[in-house]
């Protein structure tokens, strides 16, 4: 009889992610996460000794294909920092699941907007907004703020299925944001 397959702690996370993108974290347990691997719950309490730090793990794979989706802008998109924001608001379409896991779950490392827009993980997306609107540090991260409460807003209430996603609509009002939040950083420089 050949041996059972070895169960990895990657392979335990991958299948606690999945659990979490189709069926929400709250179902992240031993049970769901061994069934989707074919295994007893045993390899899973291996490797996690809590249910706990299991999700944590998933949290930080999740994070990680977030930033991922975010940063996979379309080719015809002109504006990478509009296509950033609407790849936030699809992102809450297409993994809501996920996007609640992130974003309404209490496990973000960083619980504030100050933290999050001095955190490592976002140096890819202030990188490429800095670069696009040819500003300091500081200013690119004062604009990322405005940007982030309105499309975290919007991406909120698709993600709980109050507002219907209407990308032409959606793409004026995060042009009007941006195009403000950019003239008020002019402004203030004068």
């Amino acid at each position: 009889m050949p041996p059972k397959p070895k169960i990895t702690s990657d392979m335990v996370i991958d299948a606690a992610f999945e659990v979490a993108r189709k069926t929400g974290a709250e179902n992240i347990n031993a049970r769901t996460v061994s069934k989707k691997l074919n295994c007893s719950t045993q390899p899973v309490m291996y490797h996690f000794a809590t249910i706990e730090n299991l999700r944590k793990a998933a949290y930080k794979k999740a994070d990680e294909y977030h930033t991922e989706y975010l940063m996979n802008i379309p080719e015809t998109q002109e504006d990478t920092v509009l296509g950033i924001g609407l790849n936030y608001i699809r992102f809450a379409i297409e993994e809501p699941y996920l996007f609640r896991f992130l974003f309404q779950s209490g496990l973000a490392a960083h619980n504030s907007l100050l933290e999050m827009v001095n955190s490592e993980e976002l140096i890819p997306v202030i990188s490429v907004m800095q670069e696009e609107m040819d500003m300091n540090i500081e200013q690119t991260k004062e604009v990322f703020i405005t940007l982030a409460l309105f499309v975290h807003g919007y991406a909120s209430i698709i993600a709980n299925n109050s507002l219907e996603y209407d990308e032409k609509l959606i793409t004026t009002h995060l042009e009007r944001v941006y195009t403000g939040a950019i003239l008020a950083i002019q402004e203030e420089m004068r």
